[in-house]
């Protein structure tokens, strides 16, 4: 059997998983000018639109997904996430290994925005879908904490990395930030983390965006159970988000790794 993972027997692999992102890249930037504008703007209230909108994006990266899983790329377990399916104005936290870790999570929630670089809103590809879906800007605290606030309020979970960008290599994971902790507790919405465990690592942030895997990664999402948090009190929520941060990274640490000791 000819071994796909060097060689000329990589090219098939490689020219498979191009297409993968050449059909996301131009699927994008079609739908950001005919599907998604009449989404937007059909019939009916703000928070409609935003949620015909989220629909359609979480529909066309679960075909996204299926692509990059019929070209090899991924394989993907997600078996017994109805949790994420049924969430509901949760902030859903996860791990980051790899540059997909965003798609995959939105080909499995309905109902999902996330907070974006100011970048992407420039980007001709992604600007159409993160503007027409509601998406959050990264802009001044102040006003991303109220846009989380909003975002939250009308239903729709927001994903975020506590990482703050993907894992670096050999690592389990990257030292937490306390953005999620300090969003969860400011807006007083319940956590829910997800994680996701990959074997066969690629798409890592050492890694070209277009060197695609020389084996097929295996992904599997695995959901916690759900946190409630109490509203944060002013002159102590630096030190609330602090501690949640400090206890989330533990409970990731753990569920990586199996060896970590609460320190």
């Amino acid at each position: 059997m000819l071994d796909t993972s060097k060689g000329l027997g990589y090219l098939p692999r490689w020219l498979a998983g191009m297409s993968c992102y050449i059909a996301f890249g131009v699927g994008g930037l079609i739908s950001s000018f005919t599907l998604l504008p009449l989404l937007k703007y059909w019939p009916g209230d703000a928070n409609a639109r935003i949620q015909r909108v989220q629909k359609a994006v979480h529909l066309m990266f679960r075909v996204f997904v299926r692509m990059l899983t019929w070209a090899r790329v991924i394989r993907l377990d997600s078996h017994y996430c109805q949790q994420l399916q049924q969430a509901k104005g949760m902030v859903v936290i996860a791990n980051h290994p790899t540059l997909i870790d965003v798609v995959v999570l939105i080909s499995l929630m309905p109902n999902a925005g996330c907070i974006v670089k100011q970048g992407l809103w420039r980007n001709p590809f992604m600007r159409g879908v993160v503007s027409a879906a509601g998406y959050i800007p990264n802009r001044g605290a102040e006003l991303l904490l109220a846009d989380c606030r909003e975002v939250l309020n009308r239903g729709t979970n927001l994903i975020i990395f506590p990482e703050g960008t993907r894992t670096v290599k050999g690592e389990v994971i990257n030292d937490f930030a306390r953005g999620a902790a300090n969003i969860a507790l400011r807006c007083h919405a319940e956590l829910l983390p997800v994680v996701l465990k990959v074997s066969n690592a690629g798409l890592t942030k050492q890694d070209p965006w277009y060197e695609i895997p020389r084996r097929t990664m295996h992904i599997q999402v695995q959901v916690g159970e759900h946190i409630e948090t109490v509203t944060a009190v002013e002159d102590s929520s630096a030190k609330q988000a602090r501690r949640l941060t400090h206890e989330l990274e533990i409970y990731y640490r753990q569920q990586l790794d199996g060896n970590y000791e609460l320190t």
